[in-house]
């Protein structure tokens, strides 16, 4: 059989090289229609010829016998030839054609259209899963892939304003999607004939279209979900064709999945027991869908969740899965830094787990819930953001429920949302049958006309306080999260411009501020706390100010309300070291807000032009043009700066019970080293005070400049530079004559070895500060007294 086969291949070759010789030379129309007929005859016995007959046509696609053809003779013969031989090689053709310079695009546009709509996509696919595609090598598929899932880019590119509807995403997609299912409903009846089939190239397909991001295109029809409920063969081939879906592709598969199916149910239908025997599968159920990624709704959670818990084989993973969770939520350091979105995210996986559980799991699993409820409420009641510390109590009130429901129960008093009533609903599993697909509705809302609101106004039945004890009594004692944001947007202009009421109730309202919680998640409510209290301390700086450096060093005070203390302690600072200017501004506070001091690591170039400008400030210059003096003012930090900065350096000494200032809470000390300094450098202008607070300034940081963090480090140089800045060059040196061999030393070193770049640059600029003193001193001792 062999040489009748191999003479028969050559006949044929030689038939189709003659035809296609004629074609490029004849000029006679019955000539070139004898030859396209030969060609479509030999479709089926010529294709290892197809491609080539394929690509010789578009390449004389402008010749004179192509437009001597009639239509109809063109719509049989020449389109013919794309429209009937092996659909592989013809999109791949036509493909080609189109992505390449052509003059008469616009029929190979209308032959592409017309393979679209003719059904070869389905040709295609199901050829692959017979197993009857030609030249079937990886290249060949790895390009078909790629073309079948770009042909939008394709004719876009090529097209651009006159591409054709049909090749758009919202139309070439869903046509796709429809063309896979048909080709998966074959197979089913195939199956049943007992027919074998391959599904490798329809699940590579699905893996590469997913991996674009056009997976609810497959995954959203109706017909994947109701076949899938009726039929036992079309599971098995949805079982069979995600095995083949290639790994890199597999994760993009199964998200479209759980986020376009109705159910847990219709999920276990589809997937089977993929998590099983995939270890990507599994990884991206059990692992990335609950602990790495939070964007999704509770619904997905449900349904990952409900599918582990659905099946025998799978519910050990829903036990892995609760220990990882259990750990994700009780982990102090998540607690701290992960964004609250991702742990109210982890509560609800965590949550659902544990409904899911069986008494007897529960009883495996008991300790470790135990531990979990203890360690996360610990680590969740010690925050100072009141939505952790909610989220923490409505989290333990249900594990506390769950793990012994007839023993003693934890029960906080917290405020009720929408939120803590979806966590608690969460203990509640949902067992409802899956709902069918509802039909669409016959009447549409664009029969109706629709209203003029354009001009509608919000209507508030709120109005903001008009007097500063009014918006004090509404954040003390209100309820209405509207009154409430109103007084709070209110009261810094209201404190600026009542300044006598202010003093009277300044320390009463500076208490209410700083304890104040964000209970209704106020837009701004961090900004308008802020700004507000700055306002205070400017308007009656002495009893504010001691107010807040005593609350500093008191008990039970979060870390974070610490932080806060010395953050308005320094915008005040800021705004009273200002000049004040003519014309009164009430936003001197909102824009003080936007100039927040930075610690030395945030901004270490603002620090190096200050020192600058100070270094330039001591340089004498001469000048033939005489400046007009600048107008003098006052300023209103000098006679206050002692209250401000005294306060501040005692107790710093002595661990308290929820703060440590020279031990753990490295983030507060650094703080705190960084206020002092900026003390400093705003006293420059008195030197009595500057002196005192440089000396002991410099007795504070000496102890603690070789601290192991960089940022207390950097805290230290900046307080340095600081007085070495602000303190009489005469006083300077007579403090730190004693030392001054130890201090260069110590400089030297940090601007040599320091591993962080700003320690050594602010370690430099301390040593050019101080090697000018001392040069001033040697120089001119007497005009450097009388300075």
């Amino acid at each position: 059989m062999q040489p009748v086969y191999g003479t028969f291949y050559t006949e044929v070759r030689l038939m189709v090289a003659q035809c296609l010789r004629t074609l490029g030379s004849s000029t006679d129309d019955k000539d070139v229609t004898a030859a396209l007929q030969t060609l479509c005859s030999y479709l089926d016995e010529g294709r290892a010829h197809y491609t080539r007959t394929l690509q010789f046509l578009i390449h004389n696609i402008q010749a004179d016998w192509v437009h001597n053809l009639t239509a109809a003779r063109r719509t049989e013969l020449w389109d013919g030839l794309f429209l009937r031989g092996p659909p592989d090689q013809a999109l791949l053709v036509l493909t080609e054609g189109i992505g390449a310079p052509s003059i008469n695009l616009d029929h190979l546009v209308s032959i592409t259209e017309r393979f679209l709509q003719s059904g070869r996509l389905v040709d295609m696919l199901w050829s692959y899963c017979l197993g009857a595609a030609v030249s079937d090598s990886p290249q060949l598929r790895e390009t078909l892939l790629g073309r079948i899932v770009a042909l939008p880019d394709i004719t876009a590119n090529r097209l651009q304003l006159n591409n054709k509807p049909l090749f758009l995403p919202q139309q070439y997609y869903p046509l796709l999607a429809n063309e896979m299912l048909t080709a998966l409903e074959r197979t089913c009846q195939a199956l049943k004939d007992g027919t074998d089939c391959s599904l490798t190239f329809v699940a590579q397909t699905l893996g590469k279209v997913c991996m674009q991001g056009h997976s609810g295109e497959f995954v959203n029809s109706p017909r994947l979900s109701a076949s899938t409920r009726s039929d036992m063969v079309w599971q098995r081939v949805c079982w069979k064709l995600l095995e083949n879906v290639p790994q890199g592709w597999i994760e993009s598969v199964l998200i479209g999945l759980v986020k376009a199916v109705t159910g847990p149910e219709a999920f276990g239908r589809i997937i089977g027991n993929l998590v099983l025997t995939n270890k990507k599968a599994q990884f991206v159920i059990t692992h990335k869908l609950l602990l790495l990624q939070y964007k999704y709704e509770t619904r997905v959670l449900r349904i990952v969740l409900g599918y582990l818990a659905a099946d025998r084989e799978r519910r050990p993973l829903l036990l892995q899965v609760l220990r990882s969770v259990c750990q994700a939520w009780a982990n102090p350091s998540a607690v701290k830094h992960t964004p609250l979105e991702q742990q109210l995210y982890v509560s609800k996986a965590l949550l659902l787990s544990v409904s899911l559980l069986r008494d007897s799991e529960l009883q495996e699993v008991r300790s470790e819930l135990m531990q979990c409820m203890l360690g996360g409420m610990q680590s969740h009641l010690d925050s100072s953001v009141v939505h952790i510390r909610r989220l923490g109590m409505v989290v333990g009130e249900c594990l506390s429920s769950r793990i012994d429901n007839n023993g003693a129960k934890l029960k906080f008093e917290y405020d009720q949302d929408e939120e803590t009533q979806e966590l608690l609903y969460l203990m509640h599993p949902v067992t409802s049958n899956e709902p069918e697909p509802e039909p669409e509705p016959v009447n549409s809302d664009d029969e109706f006309t629709p209203y003029d609101m354009s001009g509608d106004q919000e209507i508030s039945q709120a109005s903001p306080p008009r007097y500063l004890r009014d918006c004090l009594e509404t954040l003390m004692t209100s309820e209405d999260p509207v009154r409430v944001e109103l007084s709070l947007k209110a009261a810094e202009g209201l404190v600026r411009k009542n300044v006598f009421t202010a003093k009277e109730i300044s320390v009463q309202m500076t208490k209410v501020l700083l304890h104040i919680e964000d209970k209704y998640n106020i837009n701004g409510f961090l900004v308008y706390r802020q700004t507000t209290m700055v306002a205070l301390t400017v308007t009656d700086c002495i009893p504010v100010s001691q107010y807040l450096t005593t609350e500093f060093y008191s008990l039970n005070y979060s870390l974070r309300q610490r932080l806060d203390i010395l953050e308005v302690l320094a915008l005040a600072a800021q705004e009273l070291s200002k000049p004040i200017t003519e014309k009164s501004d009430l936003s001197i506070g909102i824009a003080a807000s936007t100039d927040l001091t930075p610690s030395p690591g945030d901004n270490p170039v603002h620090w190096r032009e200050v020192v600058e400008k100070r270094i330039q400030s001591k340089t004498k210059r001469l000048s033939k043009g005489a400046k007009p003096p600048a107008k003098a003012s006052p300023n209103r930090f000098a006679p206050v700066a002692g209250h401000f900065f005294f306060p501040l350096l005692r107790n710093y000494d002595k661990p308290q019970v929820t703060f440590d200032l020279l031990g753990s809470d490295h983030l507060v000390l650094g703080r705190l080293i960084h206020t002092l300094g900026l003390f400093m450098h705003l006293a420059v202008n008195a030197p009595v005070i500057a002196s005192q607070m440089g000396r002991a300034l410099l007795d504070f940081v000496w102890a603690v400049r070789y601290h192991v963090d960089q940022m207390v480090r950097r805290g230290v140089l900046f307080a340095v530079c600081s007085a070495f800045l602000s303190m009489p060059s005469q006083n300077l040196l007579v403090d730190l004559s004693a030392q001054l061999f130890e201090t260069r030393t110590w400089l030297s070193d940090v601007a040599d070895g320091d591993p962080d770049a700003d320690c050594r640059s602010l370690a430099a600029q301390s040593l050019v500060l101080l090697d000018r003193s001392l040069k001033k001193q040697l120089q001119d001792p007497q005009e450097l007294n009388m300075e």
